[in-house]
């Protein structure tokens, strides 16, 4: 739907039916999370083709893409969602000024992790996990990747204050046309020109920057809010703002990443294939929680810009409809995983049987808790949006923080390798009891809060 201001917008946000609102605007982000998700799963797919080492060094370096990407998440969630909140509420100027400290900001910050990381990268690379021998790998492709770490950033803050505003249509078109470049340039620069890993990472810088340079265009469409430096004014205050809202999003995703070089080190003790087999597991996990994400992201604005308007009856409809819907998806396609896991598997490594067994166990004990992931995700995104930072943060921290980090420490010294391929499913289990009670008392207060309003 085109619209011509965003007073238009806004009304439109906070007066259509909710359901139909999270349907329109989730089909577009879940396309968007898919797309990008099997993007990074081409890069795997291919260099799959070449060695166990190649594939292995694409999952020690997703660790420190999953950074860069934090770093993005915490300008973008933080930022749109102040932006969808004052957007709501009608305040149209401190909105474009959000837009510019958070977009600049970011594209400053992901220059300095390009210039830091260049210059560690040596050491950088066994830190993430690496093994003597699949360590050159992992430099030549880390290498090539950290170039792309500005638009990487920027892109992220784009894509998410667009989407917050409820452009999410003119935000996947940046992100989708990127993806689709990968995956063409991926065999091309790895098999044509014989460049290997290395020609993985260019792909995926590329296809970053031609992201970039369409998300720009496309923030000047669908009565968005434009993108002027002249409204970048940094603040303690915008900057507190960022934080509170995009601190969880940090901590979701800043922790999958500590999370995933925890287990390549404990993958690694039983050889590169283990690696590998986790590696494969990450991308197939995040293609699958990647619709779910799509679908919360749908929720968002909606969430945002009813509560910026003190609609929570709105916000709370919404709410429940995310989650009774996602959870029987995700019991549908956790069933389907379960039962083909070994096929899934081999797309990505069919040589290798120590990979494909590996792969496969730890593919089944992920998908039995990953119904449990519709209430956690949905949780932490309407907390996220309504500006409860604390606690959407302890529910971000959950899943791969608060107890995936202790249990990757624990699980594998009482059941070996098994307990580095169960680990993450026994996290969901707690991560669900934490969230339970966090949700419900943000809920509470919403009911109280329109029975105070509406006697």
């Amino acid at each position: 739907m085109k619209f011509a201001n965003a007073e238009e917008k806004r009304i439109y946000m906070t007066q259509e039916p909710v359901e139909k609102l999270v349907c329109t605007l989730a089909v577009p982000t879940i396309l968007s999370m898919m797309i990008t998700s099997f993007y990074n799963m081409a890069d795997t797919f291919f260099v799959g083709k070449l060695n166990t080492q190649s594939t292995a060094a694409v999952g020690v370096v997703f660790s420190l893409m999953a950074v860069i990407q934090a770093i993005g998440f915490l300008f973008g969630h933080g930022s749109g969602n102040y932006i969808s909140r004052q957007l709501g509420a009608g305040n149209m100027e401190e909105a474009e000024k959000m837009s510019a400290v958070g977009f600049f900001t970011s594209f400053f910050a992901g220059v300095v992790i390009l210039l830091v990381c260049m210059c560690l990268i040596e050491p950088l690379s066994y830190a993430l996990g690496s093994t003597p021998t699949v360590q050159p790998y992992t430099v030549a492709y880390m290498r090539i990747i950290l170039l792309g770490a500005p638009a990487m950033t920027a892109s992220l803050v784009l894509n998410n204050q667009m989407r917050f505003q409820g452009s999410a249509f003119y935000a996947m078109i940046g992100i989708v046309s990127g993806a689709v470049v990968n995956i063409v340039l991926d065999p091309f620069f790895i098999f044509i020109c014989g460049m290997g890993v290395a020609g993985a990472a260019l792909a995926t810088t590329i296809s970053q920057y031609l992201s970039f340079i369409l998300l720009i265009i496309m923030v000047k469409k669908g009565g968005n809010i434009q993108l002027r430096f002249r409204n970048f004014q940094p603040s303690l205050h915008f900057y507190k703002e960022i934080i509170r809202g995009g601190i969880p999003a940090l901590f979701r995703q800043g922790l999958a990443s500590v999370a995933t070089i925890f287990l390549n080190h404990a993958a690694g003790v039983y050889g590169d294939a283990a690696i590998a087999g986790m590696s494969i597991v990450s991308r197939i996990m995040m293609f699958a929680n990647s619709a779910l994400i799509g679908f919360g992201q749908g929720f968002q604005p909606v969430c945002g810009f009813n509560y910026g308007a003190g609609k929570n009856d709105r916000v709370l409809k919404a709410y429940w409809f995310c989650v009774k819907s996602s959870f029987v998806v995700l019991s549908v396609m956790a069933v389907v995983v379960f039962l083909f896991a070994p096929q899934f598997v081999a797309i990505f490594q069919k040589e290798d049987a120590d990979v494909i067994k590996v792969g496969t166990a730890a593919l089944r004990y992920s998908v039995i808790s990953f119904p449990l992931s519709a209430w956690i995700v949905m949780c932490n995104m309407m907390l996220q949006s309504i500006g409860k930072g604390l606690k959407a943060s302890i529910v971000a921290s959950a899943r791969q923080g608060i107890f995936f980090l202790p249990l990757i420490a624990i699980l594998p010294k009482l059941l070996g390798l098994t307990g580095v391929e169960a680990c993450q499913a026994v996290s969901d289990v707690f991560a669900l009891t934490i969230s339970i009670p966090l949700g419900f008392s943000v809920i509470r207060e919403m009911k109280a809060a329109d029975a105070e309003n509406h006697p």
